[in-house]
């Protein structure tokens, strides 16, 4: 099967634990400014909103709203019942902010009745085993992103996450990226095509294409 063509990586928007660095909001959601920087981030794209063929979201609260509102044309295009809410992608860290809810939780809200959550599992909010927040898990978490990435048939699919994972998805041989994702960033990227069989399959950046807001610090940049 052909790797995919284009992966656009996008980070989301402002959420509450980014704007005094209080990491202890359970399932960060995001700000009233957050839910505006998605909002303009939609017609800042419009080519792309019509070209994405599949649409990948982390499960937590600030993704999703970013998904939702971000990419709506995309959303409304392919219907928010193929999103794909990807467990795997959550943010790195242990922090309430970072932890997921439960899915039972996030079926009962109105804001995500939509959205379909039968990816996760009981333990996907359990950062623990392979969700857990040490260096090795994140590393093989990520790469295990970049392999289902990989294994997608769609020419072009969007991912919507959180900056330390994208940092990790983003890795090189030499390390993760220190690249410091801004509130809405959209980056394209594809397969290395020296590691694009191997079992690290790194991704190269193609080009930075639009970000609807500023640098807001996350876990691990404090």
């Amino acid at each position: 099967m052909a790797p995919t063509s284009r992966i656009i990586l996008c980070r989301h928007s402002q959420a509450e634990h980014n704007v005094d660095l209080d990491y202890s909001i359970p399932d960060a959601p995001l700000t009233a400014l957050g839910k505006q920087q998605s909002g303009a981030l939609a017609p800042l794209i419009p080519d792309l909103q019509k070209e994405v063929d599949l649409i990948i979201s982390s499960a937590l609260k600030r993704t999703l709203q970013s998904t939702k509102l971000g990419w709506g044309p995309a959303v409304e295009r392919l219907g928010i019942r193929n999103v794909i809410c990807l467990p795997q992608a959550q943010e790195c860290n242990a922090f309430p902010c970072d932890t997921g809810s439960p899915r039972v939780h996030l079926e009962s809200l109105d804001e995500f009745k939509a959205f379909n959550f039968e990816l996760l599992t009981p333990d996907w909010d359990s950062k623990q085993g392979f969700y857990a927040a040490d260096p090795v898990s994140l590393k093989n978490r990520a790469k295990w992103v970049r392999q289902y990435l990989r294994s997608r048939s769609e020419g072009t699919i969007v991912l919507v996450a959180h900056g330390d994972i994208l940092r990790r998805i983003t890795c090189t041989a030499d390390g993760d990226s220190d690249y410091q994702w801004r509130n809405a960033e959209v980056r394209i990227f594809e397969f290395d095509s020296k590691t694009v069989d191997s079992e690290e399959c790194y991704l190269h950046q193609k080009q930075n294409v639009a970000a609807a807001g500023g640098y807001a610090q996350t876990s691990t940049s404090m």
